[in-house]
């Protein structure tokens, strides 16, 4: 495997993991922060930009994923910088959003 699909792959799951909470929280009607509201990434936007914002997330994980390489995922080489991606990604997310949301201070 070639180091740039590792890091696509890194950088797909990345996406995938923050496609979750956005097209959730969208989907269920709830405002959310995202890159588009003010201040980015701490005012919330509206449900219907989540749901976009999720979905583009989505849309470029897909392409990372599925159009960079011959992903398979039961090869660890190509699970494995996905995963850390997710990881690296959750636990961004649960440090940031958790200072918004009375969870874990930043």
């Amino acid at each position: 495997m070639l180091w740039l699909h590792a890091v696509a792959y890194f950088f797909g799951g990345a996406l995938l993991t923050n496609a979750v909470p956005h097209f959730v929280r969208g989907v269920s009607g709830a405002p959310f922060q995202s890159p588009f509201a003010t201040p980015p990434g701490k005012g919330l936007s509206s449900s219907t930009v989540n749901v976009v914002w999720g979905f583009a997330n989505l849309v470029f994980a897909w392409l990372l994923l599925g159009h960079v390489g011959d992903f398979a995922l039961k090869e660890t080489a190509d699970a494995l910088p996905c995963g850390v991606g997710m990881l690296a990604m959750g636990l961004f997310m649960a440090r940031h959003f958790g200072g918004l949301h009375g969870g874990n201070a930043p």
